[in-house]
Formats: C-alpha cells, structure tokens, sequence
C-alpha cells in the first residue's frame, strides 16, 4: 500500500508528504486572503453603521449558528483522530473516524439548509421586500448569505474529499497510514472549521453581547 501511494516525480513518501503539505499550507494563504478580504470589509461596514448591523444581527438564529459550532469542533476532534490513527496504523478506526466526520459535515448543511429556509421564509434576503427596511441591514445580510453560502461550498468539497478516501480505502485501492492524502485532507477541513469560527462571532453574536 506504501508504494501504491508513491506519486512520480517524487522518489519516497516522507517527501511526497512534505510537498503535499507544503501545498496545502501555500493554497490556505491564499483561502486565508480571500476570506480576510471579506472580514475586512465587513468590519469596515460595522464600523460605519454600529447600531443598524447589531439590530440586523440580532435576526440571526443563534441556536442554530450555536449548533453548527458544535458540530464542526466535533468534527475536527474526528478528523484528528482518523489522521493520527492512519498514522499509527490503525486503518479501521481511521476509516471509521473519516466517515463519522463526512457525515457531521453532511449535519452541518442539513443545519444549515433548515436554517436558510428559514431565514427565507422571514424576508431576510436583501434586496425589494427585504423584512428589516433598512440599507445597512442589507449590508450585513449580503454579508451573512455570501461568507456562509462560501463556506458551505468549502465544507461540501471538504465532505466529499473525506468520503473519497474512506471509501477508497474500504475498497482496499489506498492505504491510509503512509498516505499523503491524509494529513492534507485533515488540513483542509481543520481551516474550513476554523473560518466557522470566525464567522459564529461576526453574524451570531454581534448585538447580542
């Protein structure tokens, strides 16, 4: 399994590894840039209307940003067992893990998706008819539907890189212990938990503490 996991140039895994974490680390700058520019701009529109994004936060539903923030640590406590379980060449447990942390991430948008139905139902899409009436609250929910809607997008990807190896390895095609799809995998979804948690604060909590 060690040697089906060899990928040319590279002539042994320990470096193959390192390059594939080294590229993982260069393409998350790049995610951490896209995402700063959001939280900058959004930062900026709250400077400039304090009172109107506090009282538009206040609109979001809490429980249901509180529930996804529970899921998706607990799904980073998954992921980190199934990477060092690989490591240790627990592959059963390993694949166990990565299944368990797919199917939070699919609990997360299911969450996500009665909450945005929801959130329709309510007139909270900016635009004619939106519910709050008032310019800067549109900002803040122009801001709600396109860093949530992105994250959701990432976490999707996220979900069905963790499902393409626990499957791939049920079907004994890959070996997991000396993968080094496997700390790169884990990598990624530890990031798109971490933007989660930025994001819980920004659209939860604002005009709430």
């Amino acid at each position: 399994m060690s040697d089906a996991a060899l990928r040319e140039p590279w002539e042994d895994l320990h470096r193959q590894r390192e390059a594939a974490r080294l590229g993982m680390w260069v393409f998350l700058a790049t995610e951490v840039l896209f995402f700063g520019g959001l939280f900058l701009g959004y930062s900026a529109m709250r400077v400039a209307h304090p009172a109107a994004f506090a009282e538009a936060a206040r609109e979001t539903r809490f429980w249901f940003g509180s529930a996804n923030l529970a899921l998706l640590m607990t799904s980073s406590a998954t992921m980190t067992v199934a990477v060092r379980g690989a490591r240790a060449g627990f592959a059963g447990m390993a694949r166990w893990c990565l299944l368990m942390t797919a199917l939070i991430g699919i609990g997360f948008i299911a969450v996500k998706g009665v909450e945005y139905h929801l959130d329709l139902d309510d007139g909270l899409w900016p635009g004619p008819g939106f519910a709050l009436g008032m310019a800067p609250g549109q900002i803040f929910w122009g801001f709600y539907w396109v860093m949530t809607g992105i994250h959701a997008v990432h976490l999707t990807i996220g979900i069905v890189l963790v499902l393409r190896l626990a499957l791939l390895s049920w079907r004994g095609l890959i070996g997991l212990r000396d993968n080094p799809q496997m700390p790169v995998v884990g990598l990624y979804w530890h990031f798109v938990d971490i933007v989660w948690m930025c994001l819980y604060p920004l659209l939860y909590l604002v005009g709430r503490t």
